[in-house]
């Protein structure tokens, strides 16, 4: 399994993957710099997303292949993502979810309601316009205890491409 960030050529497959799951995507090429992808070969297997705002970040857009989910790498990608996102500066990390709020628990993020969201996550697109109200709110502290020991260097690149 290889783990490297996404570039303009992933753009069209990941659109396609974000609509077919029925997750937002018109905003992707916004954060495309924050967005990791797991393969094997010339196969996308996996994609997740980053937005990050100073200390705070927003996971997004957790998609794995159908024909092979359920063997850990959604979970690899949610740590390879808190590990970028720590390399950024982000100490506390939310999410919004319709349906995956069982899965993201065993991850360790906790469910919050809607008006404890802070400012920065209040005026993202997820929060105001693409995600509906209805969407659970959910929070993980980005401390050095609980995180995995597989550090984000496996990514093939250092650092995600330049703005």
């Amino acid at each position: 399994m290889q783990y490297r960030f996404a570039s303009t050529v992933d753009v069209a497959i990941i659109n396609r993957w974000l609509a077919e799951a029925h997750l937002p995507h018109d905003d992707l090429n916004s954060h495309l710099r924050h967005f990791i992808v797991a393969s094997e070969g010339e196969s996308m297997l996996g994609v997740i997303g980053l937005e990050v705002y100073d200390h705070i970040g927003l996971l997004r857009s957790l998609v794995v292949a159908p024909d092979v989910r359920n063997q850990g790498i959604g979970r690899d990608l949610v740590e390879k993502l808190c590990e970028h996102a720590m390399a950024q500066g982000v100490r506390d990390l939310y999410l919004l979810t319709m349906d995956a709020h069982d899965y993201f628990s065993r991850l360790g993020f906790e469910r919050l309601e809607r008006p404890l969201a802070p400012q920065p996550i209040r005026t993202t697109r997820q929060f105001s316009e693409l995600c509906p109200s209805s969407a659970i709110l959910m929070y993980r502290s980005l401390s050095r205890e609980g995180m995995s020991t597989t550090p984000c260097t496996d990514i093939n690149e250092s650092a995600p491409p330049s703005r």
